[in-house]
């Protein structure tokens, strides 16, 4: 599993021009599942996005979690996150889950963080979505869960 996390002021997401999903502060993790991705990877995922510290306590200083900053976590499925791009012009997406593995497993995501406390809103699996996102620092990590670890 793999995800692209931003820290946010705000975050929406839309579909056919209806916004489906809309955040304040906090982050935005965008989801990419691969076929062998499990419950546990999920739940890693979720575990982290929920106590990662990178939200300011001090200057210059990342000491709170989106917990901490009563911040929310918009969560968008993006297949394209698992692209192999080694060969030619054109991405392959063969390393990416199929939708019935897929669309169950972001939704364990988002799940598992509300478990924990931690306020969710989610884009629409499968459809074309519009992201809008105002990143802020700018603050972007890549994080890649293998194993239900944190690799």
């Amino acid at each position: 599993m793999r995800s692209v996390v931003q820290r946010v002021t705000e975050a929406s997401v839309s579909v056919d021009g209806v916004v489906v999903g809309s955040i304040g502060p906090g982050l935005v993790a965008f989801v990419g599942v691969a076929p062998d991705d499990t419950p546990a990877d999920a739940a890693a995922l979720a575990a982290k996005l929920a106590t990662l510290r990178v939200f300011p306590d001090a200057p210059a200083a990342t000491g709170r979690c989106v917990r901490d900053v009563a911040g929310s976590v918009l969560v968008v499925s993006q297949f394209t996150l698992l692209a192999d791009v080694r060969k030619g012009r054109r991405p392959s997406f063969a390393a990416a889950a199929p939708p019935e593995v897929a669309e169950p497993l972001v939704g364990e995501v988002a799940r598992c963080l509300t478990d924990l406390g931690v306020p969710v809103a989610s884009g629409r699996f499968g459809a074309s979505m519009v992201v809008e996102v105002v990143n802020d620092g700018p603050f972007t990590l890549v994080l890649e869960i293998v194993d239900g670890k944190v690799r």
